[in-house]
Protein backbone atom coordinates (compact mmCIF):
# COMPACT_ATOMS: atom_id res chain seq x y z
CA UNK A 1 0.00 0.00 0.00
CA UNK A 2 1.37 3.41 -0.97
CA UNK A 3 2.16 5.95 1.72
CA UNK A 4 0.36 9.28 1.44
CA UNK A 5 1.16 12.86 2.30
CA UNK A 6 -0.65 14.27 5.34
CA UNK A 7 -3.55 16.48 4.28
CA UNK A 8 -4.83 17.73 7.66
CA UNK A 9 -3.38 20.77 9.41
CA UNK A 10 -1.64 20.16 12.72
CA UNK A 11 0.77 22.09 14.95
CA UNK A 12 3.44 19.47 15.70
CA UNK A 13 6.05 21.78 14.20
CA UNK A 14 5.69 24.00 17.27
CA UNK A 15 7.15 21.16 19.36
CA UNK A 16 9.64 19.73 16.88
CA UNK A 17 11.24 21.72 14.07
CA UNK A 18 13.33 20.23 11.23
CA UNK A 19 16.00 18.82 13.61
CA UNK A 20 18.37 17.58 10.90
CA UNK A 21 21.03 16.08 13.16
CA UNK A 22 18.48 14.47 15.47
CA UNK A 23 16.83 12.95 12.40
CA UNK A 24 20.16 11.45 11.41
CA UNK A 25 20.57 9.99 14.89
CA UNK A 26 17.10 8.46 14.57
CA UNK A 27 17.97 6.86 11.22
CA UNK A 28 21.21 5.45 12.57
CA UNK A 29 19.76 4.01 15.77
CA UNK A 30 16.15 3.14 14.99
CA UNK A 31 17.18 0.13 12.93
CA UNK A 32 18.78 -1.58 15.93
CA UNK A 33 17.10 -4.87 16.77
CA UNK A 34 16.46 -6.44 20.14
CA UNK A 35 15.49 -3.20 21.90
CA UNK A 36 12.38 -3.76 24.01
CA UNK A 37 11.95 -0.12 25.05
CA UNK A 38 13.11 2.24 22.33
CA UNK A 39 12.34 5.38 24.33
CA UNK A 40 14.40 4.15 27.28
CA UNK A 41 17.26 3.17 24.98
CA UNK A 42 17.16 6.56 23.24
CA UNK A 43 17.24 8.32 26.62
CA UNK A 44 19.92 6.21 28.31
CA UNK A 45 22.14 6.02 25.22
CA UNK A 46 21.86 9.75 24.48
CA UNK A 47 20.56 9.36 20.92
CA UNK A 48 19.63 13.04 20.93
CA UNK A 49 22.16 14.28 23.44
CA UNK A 50 21.35 15.24 27.02
CA UNK A 51 17.59 15.59 26.62
CA UNK A 52 14.93 14.87 29.21
CA UNK A 53 12.95 11.64 28.96
CA UNK A 54 9.86 13.65 28.02
CA UNK A 55 11.72 15.45 25.23
CA UNK A 56 13.10 12.15 23.92
CA UNK A 57 9.55 10.76 23.78
CA UNK A 58 8.44 13.85 21.89
CA UNK A 59 11.25 13.59 19.35
CA UNK A 60 10.62 9.90 18.78
CA UNK A 61 6.91 10.47 18.21
CA UNK A 62 7.65 13.13 15.59
CA UNK A 63 10.33 11.12 13.82
CA UNK A 64 8.11 8.04 13.68
CA UNK A 65 5.49 10.18 11.98
CA UNK A 66 7.98 11.62 9.51
CA UNK A 67 9.85 8.45 8.58
CA UNK A 68 8.16 5.25 9.77
CA UNK A 69 5.12 5.84 7.57
CA UNK A 70 7.57 5.39 4.64
CA UNK A 71 9.19 2.07 5.63
CA UNK A 72 11.12 1.50 2.41
CA UNK A 73 12.56 5.02 2.60
CA UNK A 74 13.48 4.57 6.27
CA UNK A 75 15.31 1.34 5.43
CA UNK A 76 17.37 3.26 2.86
CA UNK A 77 18.08 6.11 5.28
CA UNK A 78 19.18 3.70 8.01
CA UNK A 79 21.89 2.32 5.72
CA UNK A 80 22.86 5.50 3.87
CA UNK A 81 25.73 6.40 6.17
CA UNK A 82 27.81 8.60 3.85
CA UNK A 83 25.06 11.06 2.93
CA UNK A 84 26.30 14.61 2.36
CA UNK A 85 25.18 17.43 4.64
CA UNK A 86 23.16 19.33 2.01
CA UNK A 87 21.42 16.16 0.86
CA UNK A 88 20.63 15.28 4.48
CA UNK A 89 18.97 18.65 4.99
CA UNK A 90 16.89 18.24 1.84
CA UNK A 91 15.71 14.75 2.75
CA UNK A 92 14.66 15.94 6.21
CA UNK A 93 12.90 18.88 4.53
CA UNK A 94 10.99 16.67 2.09
CA UNK A 95 9.88 14.24 4.79
CA UNK A 96 8.66 17.13 6.91
CA UNK A 97 6.75 18.44 3.90
CA UNK A 98 5.15 15.03 3.37
CA UNK A 99 3.91 14.83 6.95
CA UNK A 100 3.12 18.47 7.72
CA UNK A 101 0.67 20.25 5.44
CA UNK A 102 1.47 23.64 6.97
CA UNK A 103 5.19 23.35 6.29
CA UNK A 104 4.50 21.95 2.82
CA UNK A 105 2.28 24.87 1.82
CA UNK A 106 4.66 27.39 3.38
CA UNK A 107 7.79 26.14 1.60
CA UNK A 108 6.30 24.66 -1.55
CA UNK A 109 3.70 27.29 -2.37
CA UNK A 110 3.83 30.49 -0.30
CA UNK A 111 7.60 31.07 -0.47
CA UNK A 112 7.83 30.02 -4.10
CA UNK A 113 4.91 32.25 -5.11
CA UNK A 114 6.70 35.20 -3.49
CA UNK A 115 9.90 34.38 -5.35
CA UNK A 116 8.00 34.23 -8.65
CA UNK A 117 6.44 37.61 -7.86
CA UNK A 118 9.86 39.15 -7.19
CA UNK A 119 9.38 39.27 -3.41
CA UNK A 120 11.92 36.70 -2.27
CA UNK A 121 12.35 38.20 1.20
CA UNK A 122 10.10 37.27 4.10
CA UNK A 123 9.66 38.36 7.72
CA UNK A 124 8.01 36.78 10.74
CA UNK A 125 5.14 39.30 10.59
CA UNK A 126 4.46 38.30 6.98
CA UNK A 127 4.47 34.63 7.94
CA UNK A 128 2.12 35.18 10.88
CA UNK A 129 -0.36 36.95 8.59
CA UNK A 130 -0.07 34.11 6.08
CA UNK A 131 -0.84 31.58 8.82
CA UNK A 132 -4.16 33.24 9.58
CA UNK A 133 -5.07 33.20 5.89
CA UNK A 134 -3.96 29.57 5.49
CA UNK A 135 -6.19 28.33 8.33
CA UNK A 136 -8.54 31.14 9.46
CA UNK A 137 -9.36 31.06 13.17
CA UNK A 138 -7.52 27.79 13.79
CA UNK A 139 -4.72 29.15 16.01
CA UNK A 140 -4.45 31.94 18.54
CA UNK A 141 -2.12 34.87 17.95
CA UNK A 142 0.52 33.41 20.28
CA UNK A 143 0.33 30.04 18.52
CA UNK A 144 0.71 31.70 15.11
CA UNK A 145 3.78 33.56 16.33
CA UNK A 146 5.29 30.31 17.62
CA UNK A 147 4.47 28.44 14.43
CA UNK A 148 5.79 31.29 12.30
CA UNK A 149 9.08 31.18 14.16
CA UNK A 150 9.38 27.42 13.67
CA UNK A 151 8.48 27.65 9.98
CA UNK A 152 11.21 30.21 9.41
CA UNK A 153 13.71 28.28 11.52
CA UNK A 154 13.03 24.99 9.71
CA UNK A 155 13.16 26.53 6.24
CA UNK A 156 16.46 28.18 7.16
CA UNK A 157 17.90 24.92 8.48
CA UNK A 158 16.79 23.20 5.26
CA UNK A 159 18.79 25.75 3.27
CA UNK A 160 15.82 27.54 1.66
CA UNK A 161 16.26 30.84 3.51
CA UNK A 162 19.43 32.77 4.24
CA UNK A 163 20.05 34.81 7.35
CA UNK A 164 18.83 34.45 10.91
CA UNK A 165 17.16 37.85 11.17
CA UNK A 166 14.37 39.57 9.27
CA UNK A 167 14.12 39.99 6.41
CA UNK A 168 15.28 36.56 5.25
CA UNK A 169 15.85 35.91 1.58
CA UNK A 170 14.89 32.78 -0.33
CA UNK A 171 17.66 30.82 -1.99
CA UNK A 172 17.71 27.71 -4.16
CA UNK A 173 19.70 24.95 -2.44
CA UNK A 174 22.01 22.71 -4.43
CA UNK A 175 20.15 19.52 -5.27
CA UNK A 176 22.61 16.81 -6.31
CA UNK A 177 21.66 13.74 -8.32
CA UNK A 178 21.37 11.55 -5.22
CA UNK A 179 18.92 13.93 -3.55
CA UNK A 180 16.83 14.31 -6.72
CA UNK A 181 16.85 10.56 -7.34
CA UNK A 182 15.68 9.94 -3.78
CA UNK A 183 12.71 12.31 -3.85
CA UNK A 184 11.56 11.24 -7.32
CA UNK A 185 11.59 7.56 -6.39
CA UNK A 186 9.90 8.29 -3.05
CA UNK A 187 7.14 10.35 -4.67
CA UNK A 188 6.72 7.78 -7.42
CA UNK A 189 5.22 5.29 -4.94
CA UNK A 190 3.50 7.86 -2.70
CA UNK A 191 0.06 9.46 -2.86
CA UNK A 192 0.37 13.24 -3.12
CA UNK A 193 -1.32 16.23 -4.70
CA UNK A 194 0.22 17.20 -8.01
CA UNK A 195 2.42 15.32 -10.43
CA UNK A 196 6.06 14.28 -10.58
CA UNK A 197 6.91 17.38 -12.59
CA UNK A 198 4.67 19.84 -10.74
CA UNK A 199 4.52 19.52 -6.97
CA UNK A 200 5.45 21.48 -3.81
CA UNK A 201 8.41 19.20 -3.06
CA UNK A 202 10.40 20.16 -6.13
CA UNK A 203 8.98 23.70 -6.25
CA UNK A 204 10.32 24.34 -2.74
CA UNK A 205 13.88 23.91 -4.05
CA UNK A 206 13.31 25.81 -7.29
CA UNK A 207 12.98 22.82 -9.64
CA UNK A 208 9.97 23.75 -11.75
CA UNK A 209 9.01 24.16 -15.39
CA UNK A 210 11.80 24.31 -17.94
CA UNK A 211 14.49 24.29 -15.25
CA UNK A 212 13.28 20.89 -14.08
CA UNK A 213 12.85 19.61 -17.63
CA UNK A 214 16.41 20.62 -18.55
CA UNK A 215 17.72 18.95 -15.40
CA UNK A 216 15.91 15.71 -16.19
CA UNK A 217 17.04 15.59 -19.82
CA UNK A 218 20.47 14.39 -18.74
CA UNK A 219 19.46 12.86 -15.41
CA UNK A 220 21.16 9.46 -15.00
CA UNK A 221 18.54 7.87 -12.70
CA UNK A 222 15.48 8.07 -14.95
CA UNK A 223 14.43 9.58 -18.27
CA UNK A 224 11.75 12.21 -18.88
CA UNK A 225 10.11 12.04 -22.28
CA UNK A 226 7.82 14.71 -23.68
CA UNK A 227 5.27 14.52 -26.47
CA UNK A 228 3.41 17.79 -26.87
CA UNK A 229 2.03 18.69 -23.45
CA UNK A 230 2.39 15.14 -22.13
CA UNK A 231 5.31 13.96 -20.03
CA UNK A 232 6.32 10.40 -19.27
CA UNK A 233 8.95 9.08 -16.89
CA UNK A 234 10.93 6.05 -17.97
CA UNK A 235 12.30 4.44 -14.82
CA UNK A 236 15.55 2.53 -14.71
CA UNK A 237 14.80 1.02 -11.32
CA UNK A 238 11.84 -0.82 -9.87
CA UNK A 239 11.71 0.98 -6.53
CA UNK A 240 13.47 3.31 -4.14
CA UNK A 241 15.45 0.43 -2.64
CA UNK A 242 16.43 -0.76 -6.12
CA UNK A 243 17.57 2.77 -6.94
CA UNK A 244 19.59 2.85 -3.71
CA UNK A 245 21.20 -0.50 -4.49
CA UNK A 246 22.58 0.81 -7.78
CA UNK A 247 23.44 4.38 -6.75
CA UNK A 248 24.42 4.13 -3.08
CA UNK A 249 27.15 1.48 -2.89
CA UNK A 250 26.83 -0.79 0.12
CA UNK A 251 23.27 0.26 0.95
CA UNK A 252 21.37 -2.65 -0.59
CA UNK A 253 21.99 -5.72 -2.68
CA UNK A 254 21.02 -4.81 -6.25
CA UNK A 255 17.95 -6.38 -7.80
CA UNK A 256 17.15 -6.88 -11.45
CA UNK A 257 16.67 -3.71 -13.48
CA UNK A 258 13.49 -3.12 -15.43
CA UNK A 259 13.91 -4.42 -18.98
Amino acid sequence: MSAAEVTEFHARLADCSLQVEHCRAYWQRSGCTGVADVAQAAFSEYWFGARSAARVQQLLANFRERFDRFPEALAVLQRWTDMGVITRKLICHWHLQLTDRLYREFTGQFLWDRVQAGRGEVTRDVVVRWLENAAPGRWSTSSRIQLGRKLLYSATEAGLLRGRRDPRGWQAPRVDDEALGYILHLLRKSVFHGSLIENPYLASVGLVGQDLQRRLQSFPHCELRQQGDLFEFVWRYQSLSDWAAHNLPGVFTPVREIA
